[in-house]
Formats: C-alpha cells, structure tokens, sequence
C-alpha cells in the first residue's frame, strides 16, 4: 500500500478557490477512478485556513501511476495556477502496519 500526503497552499485570498478546485478533485477521482483509490481524502489544519492536504491510499504503484495519468489530474494542475502559494509539497510513505 502506497500512502500519499499532498499539502497546498493557497495563495492570499484565494482559499475559497482553492478549495472548490481541490473539492472538484476528490469528486472526480470518486467518480473515474472508483475501486483503484483506496482513500482519497481532503482535509484542513484550523492554525490556518489556507492549507490543505490529501491524504490518498493507492494499492500499489501502478495504481499511484494511472492517478498521475488522469486527465482530471492534468485539469487541476492547470486550474491551480495563480492559485496556490509555492510547489505543493508531496510525501510518500509505504504501509508497513494498520487494521
């Protein structure tokens, strides 16, 4: 099992946007990409309001992989220019325990 956590920030005034591209996001995969993600989920810190982070489970690389193909993949990166303040920062992690 592969685990990736993914933060983002937006940019000054422009978390409302941010979370309605990234929420857009977590619909599409739901919808296109159902029994190959095993979690794929949207979260926010309250110390600040315009980080977010994804939490995904992916059952091996391959799978991680064909995500990255996606073309809902490619639409969001595209709409996240101007958007978000700096690189997204991404983690990977490999399971090794959990029930």
């Amino acid at each position: 099992m592969i685990t990736i956590v993914a933060k983002l920030t937006a940019a000054e005034g422009k978390a409302d946007e941010l979370r309605a591209i990234l929420t857009e996001m977590v619909g599409n995969v739901k919808h296109k990409e159902a029994g190959k993600v095993v979690a794929y989920s949207l979260h926010t810190t309250d110390a600040d309001p315009n980080v977010f982070m994804f939490y995904e489970q992916y059952a091996d690389a391959d799978a991680l992989a064909a995500h990255g193909q996606t073309e809902h993949m490619a639409a969001m990166g595209g709409k996240l220019r101007g958007i978000v303040a700096g690189r997204p920062v991404i983690e990977r992690y490999a399971q090794i325990a959990g029930i």
